[in-house]
């Protein structure tokens, strides 16, 4: 499947969180979270032949973090750092240029969104990206944060809707309405 967007300078792809734990298998599973990796990958392909930046967000927690239900949070134990589960996907072909923003590292608070206390919006704007297009897990998580806070750094910001899947299907139905409100432009088909 050919992609149909055309880039410009100033664009980049940023990939959230697609980790073993996310995926069927792991500790936090998302229903067919695997099915993002081949449409992701296409992404992928696209920028990096064209010779576009491709960013990838992860969640690294400490082994007690506040997140995880042991510690009163809402989630299962996940994505601890230097397990299995917080490695990407097998699949996923991030290239070696591929920038890592890791976050979920505060021992005090959650960091859902990519730019949450990571220095990824100053990076962003000092490589002069104006347009973000974003694809992962979960949508109605860490992909809904994330796309917010692109928006309210001023960025154009492009959701890979067959890239990415919610927790729940409620969930995935609000967030789309919260970012499609906030300017966040829909890609469908893609």
């Amino acid at each position: 499947m050919t992609l149909s967007v055309h880039h410009a300078t100033g664009d980049a792809l940023l990939i959230v969180d697609v980790q073993n734990d996310f995926c069927p298998g792991g500790a936090l599973p998302i229903d067919n979270g695997t099915q993002v990796v081949p449409v992701i990958n296409r992404w992928i392909e696209n920028f990096t032949g064209q010779g576009f930046p491709v960013y990838a967000s992860r969640d690294w927690h400490p082994r007690d973090h506040l997140s995880f239900a042991t510690e009163g949070g809402l989630w299962p134990p996940h994505c601890i750092q230097d397990t299995p589960g917080a490695a990407f996907h097998p699949d996923l072909q991030l290239p070696e240029s591929t920038v890592v923003v890791t976050k979920g590292v505060r021992f005090d608070q959650d960091q859902n969104s990519a730019f949450d206390q990571t220095g990824l919006g100053t990076h962003l704007q000092g490589k002069g990206i104006v347009r973000l297009f974003v694809a992962g897990l979960a949508l109605d998580v860490c992909v809904l944060a994330t796309a917010m806070d692109a928006r309210q750094m001023g960025l154009e910001v492009f959701l890979v809707l067959e890239g990415t899947r919610p927790v729940t299907a409620s969930g995935g139905t609000e967030a789309l309405a919260r970012m499609q409100a906030a300017g966040v432009s829909i890609l469908k088909g893609q």
